[in-house]
């Protein structure tokens, strides 16, 4: 493959080593990141938009089952996608697999996101607009999900509605004057962030997170486009059973096939 200019690499750091033992049986023969959605594994999707949206250099921090990652992504559909897979042991924090993988990122600035999500998203542009704030650490990306309860739905005070499974993004902190969004687990970082502190961690999320945003200038994306994440059988079932989500994958697939 030829080498890639260090000024022109964009590095994509794909978390996929975890046990996904909320999908139940089917992650006992399989690791979560190749279960299979319209015949295609989630990586399969997740590499493809990724390079259609400018990524050239992508690191997989493997753990459990992490040898069918590796063996599935020899196929030569992705002979040219630059990966780096790094075996970080399969009990390891996230926290820790970032910290033996950090010295492999080449940009400055990467994306990292959970190997169990589809999504179409423009990320080229997010990208962009994060690089060009230079005082930007983080920018965080939302997404909506479900209320998987039952919603009184208001105005002016009234009640207009009742629903259940609500689409929602931003939720009011109960006693405060906040306003908290939906965290899709997708993020892009300056790496000077990742410190050697990285490896004491037990959370990556809550060890980290916190202390950046009180240090440093951090924002918030709300995306617009398509995102699901795959925790558990409904999840599944969901890409099947919603009539719009179902169409989003089948119009997705056709894109990256």
């Amino acid at each position: 493959m030829k080498s890639i200019n260090a000024k022109k690499i964009r590095t994509a750091v794909i978390l996929c080593g975890g046990k996904g033992t909320r999908l139940g049986s089917i992650t006992k023969k399989i690791p979560k990141s190749l279960v299979k959605i319209k015949n295609k594994p989630i990586m399969w999707y997740i590499l493809k938009i990724l390079k259609i949206n400018g990524f050239n250099q992508f690191i997989l921090p493997v753990g459990y089952k992490g040898n069918l990652i590796e063996k599935y992504l020899r196929k030569k559909e992705f002979q040219n996608y630059n990966l780096k897979i790094v075996s970080t042991g399969d009990n390891t924090h996230i926290a820790k697999r970032i910290y033996r993988i950090k010295k492999y990122i080449k940009s400055e600035n990467f994306l990292l996101l959970n190997g169990d999500a589809i999504f179409d998203l423009n990320l080229n542009k997010i990208y962009n607009d994060h690089i060009k704030n230079k005082k930007i650490y983080i920018t965080f990306l939302g997404s909506e999900t479900n209320l998987p309860y039952g919603t009184l739905i208001l105005s002016k005070g009234l009640v207009k509605n009742f629903a259940r499974d609500v689409m929602f993004n931003a939720v009011k902190i109960s006693n405060k004057d906040y306003i908290a969004h939906i965290y899709s687990g997708m993020a892009i970082l300056n790496k000077k962030i990742l410190t050697n502190e990285l490896k004491y961690y037990e959370n990556f999320e809550l060890n980290l997170y916190p202390k950046i945003i009180k240090k440093y200038k951090c924002k918030f994306k709300k995306f617009s486009g398509f995102w699901h994440s795959i925790d558990n059988i409904k999840d599944i079932k969901v890409l099947k059973m919603d009539n719009i989500k179902r169409k989003k994958i089948n119009d997705l697939f056709k894109k990256l096939k």
